[in-house]
């Protein structure tokens, strides 16, 4: 794209994500010349005490747009399905965090660390991968460069705040609930079968004291469609199918932050020593990792932060190339929203 001074951009969509891409955004200090809100209805929003106004979406909004971000409503009423190509047509370059685009022949699925040069590839729409896809790949992209990767074998720990604002509130809900209830017995019991949901609540199960095994819906091979999710999008961003991918996906009590193990059989022989040398070198990475300090990533601490955190990396004593990582990082943020502006600052040359 041409190079400018300043940018016009509109964000779509003020839910979680739609926020944070406005936080990101002026925390980044990207060169922005004029900022469009846009939601289905109009109305004003604080995010850290500015004050925004929200304009209801039309084809028309996207008028003299260099950007448009899409904070991800999926499905036949999404607002990327119904307003993407209108963008497109109007001269904007979409960034969609939905999955409506990201498994498109010509829609480039990009992580900027990994596979940023293909983001130029476009033809108006680029895709934000899964948050728990990103966050995956960023950490060993860099191990995949220098010994290959045969297998990956992951299990996720996401927060609920994947889930968005109605899963929140029903942790938050449910944990006040049993605060109250004062009955350390009856957590082992079902602590919340008297509660109302919550409207909009996309969890079907308690989650406070539990774990969900479970987020999509099942599909082939009784996989759910966030395992599936993390298959498909890792073969598309690293251009390879060969890589043998499986994944377990589990909703767990934690407010933000999503966290995972993953198990790597490389091509190559490489050593733990290597790995983190690797990864303390490379762009978006910190690496926490001593095991004598009990030093280690997790959510809590993680939270705000748009870097990937990588410990417990070690190798398999039985399997000659198997490798364990634990990988943290806020899924709002790189795991959303700081990734879909990473991107628009790739393009602008802005990205470092």
């Amino acid at each position: 794209m041409k190079k400018k001074q300043k940018y016009n951009v509109a964000v779509v969509g003020v839910g979680a994500v739609g926020v944070e891409m406005l936080r990101v955004l002026s925390q980044h200090k990207f060169p922005i010349g004029k900022l469009k809100v846009l939601a289905r209805s109009a109305r004003k929003i604080k995010v850290d005490g500015k004050t925004y106004q929200v304009d209801k979406i039309s084809a028309d909004g996207f008028n003299d747009m260099d950007f448009a971000l899409f904070a991800g409503t999926e499905g036949s009423k999404g607002a990327a399905v119904t307003y993407a190509q209108e963008a497109v047509k109007r001269g904007a370059i979409v960034i969609d965090n939905g999955a409506d685009f990201r498994l498109k022949k010509n829609v480039p699925l990009i992580v900027p660390e990994v596979n940023g040069k293909d983001a130029k590839k476009h033809k108006g729409i680029i895709a934000n991968p899964n948050c728990s896809t990103i966050q995956m790949v960023a950490a060993i992209a860099p191990i995949f460069r220098k010994a290959g990767i045969k297998r990956i074998i992951v299990s996720t720990y996401q927060a609920v705040s994947g889930a968005g604002r109605g899963a929140l509130q029903r942790l938050w809900s449910e944990s006040e609930y049993m605060l109250k209830k004062n009955d350390l017995v009856g957590a082992y019991k079902n602590p919340v079968q008297n509660m109302k949901n919550v409207e909009g609540d996309p969890m079907a199960s308690q989650i406070v004291f539990n774990a969900i095994p479970q987020i999509g819906g099942f599909g082939a091979d009784d996989y759910t469609s966030e395992e599936w999710k993390m298959v498909h999008e890792t073969h598309k961003i690293f251009n390879t199918k060969k890589i043998k991918v499986s994944a377990t996906c589990v909703r767990v009590p934690v407010l933000n932050s999503h966290s995972e193990t993953v198990y790597l059989e490389t091509e190559k022989t490489i050593t733990p020593a290597q790995v983190k040398k690797i990864l303390s070198k490379a762009k978006g990475i910190v690496v926490i990792d001593d095991t004598k300090k009990a030093k280690y990533p997790m959510p809590a601490q993680s939270s705000g932060s748009d870097a990937v955190f990588v410990g417990r990396i070690r190798k398999d004593p039985f399997v000659k190339n198997g490798l364990w990582l634990w990988v943290v990082s806020d899924n709002l943020r790189k795991g959303a929203a700081a990734n879909a502006v990473q991107i628009a600052e790739y393009l602008i040359g802005k990205f470092r």
